[in-house]
């Protein structure tokens, strides 16, 4: 008989009784090692060892938010994927988009997403937008180890706020630093190594009380310019038919623009920079 069988095939109470809301808190007791934050790394920076992610903008529009991702990942001068999946739904009123080391950062968000979805069974009740970024930012903070040695993740979230008194204000938007600081953004943000590129072109064009389909296109175009710019972000492949993440977040729920929605905006958005190359 192997070592520590239980013959009954009873899991142990620590399973059968979470005694926490948190999923983190209660992974840290049972098995601390697969937190991503608690793995053991060999000493000196570790950067250029994993793929990178890059440009995540984010966009309050009247009713709502929207969240778009460009789809390529780097490892130093390569291009390490051309089709990763940077922004996710966190859950059913919330997105999360990761940019940094893409291995971790993808596990980390699949953790919040588990994050969410305990609390709600156990608590019998959904986080509100600010608890969930605070849940965000205590997971970032537990990761500062493996950061300071070069393999940082820094996500943006977004949401659909249901406690707004105003339905046309609820779209919210939280930036982070490394150390796990949560920070709430007026109208836009972007993360990323063509954030610089990606905010300017944003700070030109946004406008309060924009449309969710306006700020969809808006989205596009700033993520054009940032690739236009950053040579770690990746614009529309019309010949691969590789298009942007884009993703809203409205009373209604989370919701994926569709292959062919995205085609039709980037294809739009090429065709007027062809006609006007600097936008």
């Amino acid at each position: 008989m192997a070592a520590g069988f239980d013959p009954s095939g009873r899991l142990p109470d620590v399973f059968t009784n979470a005694g926490t809301s948190s999923f983190t808190a209660f992974l840290s007791k049972v098995a601390p090692e697969m937190l991503p934050g608690r793995r053991a790394l060999p000493p000196g920076m570790a950067a250029d060892l994993a793929p990178h992610a890059t440009t995540i903008v984010a966009i309050a529009a009247a009713g709502g938010v929207v969240m778009a991702g460009d789809r390529r990942a780097t490892m130093g001068n390569l291009i390490a994927q051309r089709d990763i999946e940077k922004v996710h739904p966190a859950d059913a009123y919330s997105l999360v988009g990761i940019a940094g080391t893409a291995g971790i950062g993808i596990e980390l968000m699949r953790l919040f997403q588990v994050e969410l979805e305990h609390y709600e069974k156990i608590e019998g009740a959904m986080l509100s937008l600010d608890g969930k970024a605070n849940r965000l930012a205590s997971m970032i903070r537990g990761n500062i180890g493996a950061a300071m040695q070069g393999l940082a993740v820094i996500p943006l979230f977004a949401g659909f706020d249901l406690a707004a008194k105003d339905p046309a204000l609820a779209g919210r938007i939280f930036s982070f630093d490394v150390t796990g600081g949560p920070y709430g953004e007026t109208g836009y943000d972007a993360i990323g190594s063509g954030s610089l590129f990606a905010k300017s072109a944003l700070k030109k064009r946004f406008r309060p009380g924009l449309s969710v389909d306006d700020a969809v296109r808006l989205a596009v175009e700033a993520l054009y310019d940032a690739a236009d710019d950053d040579t770690a972000t990746g614009g529309p492949d019309l010949i691969r038919r590789i298009y942007p993440v884009v993703m809203t977040a409205t009373a209604e729920g989370t919701h994926r623009l569709t292959d062919a929605e995205t085609s039709a905006i980037a294809e739009s958005v090429v065709a007027g920079r062809m006609e006007n190359p600097g936008g």
